[in-house]
């Protein structure tokens, strides 16, 4: 897949302890991009964070939290970042879900399919 110029940026930021269909959130999104083919993704924890609810998930020592913050990155043509947006729609039962527009520089692979 080659991917240059205008692209669209998909962020979702979730929680560690959300599930869907009993396998972590996180995971089932990843599994559900590359089965619509998108370009990519990438899975992020965070070390500390809040949402709406304002309590403060940290991994700190002291005070280890067990729902720490997880953002899912995708880039992606625009039309199949619009395409792939319902989907999410019924497993994010509580997070964020943001896009921009981006502009691709270098997209590449070594080993092409």
């Amino acid at each position: 897949m080659k991917i240059e110029g205008p692209a669209k940026a998909l962020a979702i930021y979730i929680g560690d302890s959300d599930h869907w269909h009993g396998k972590p959130l996180s995971a089932a999104i990843v599994e559900l991009a590359k089965k619509e083919g998108m370009a990519g993704s990438t899975v992020t924890h965070g070390v500390m964070g809040f949402g709406a609810h304002s309590r403060i998930h940290t991994a700190h020592i002291l005070r280890l939290s067990e729902d720490l913050p997880v953002v899912i990155t995708i880039v992606d043509k625009p039309e199949r970042i619009d395409k792939f947006l319902p989907l999410l729609d019924d497993m994010i039962q509580e997070g964020l879900v943001v896009t921009w527009d981006v502009h691709v520089e270098i997209y590449r692979t070594k080993n092409p399919i």
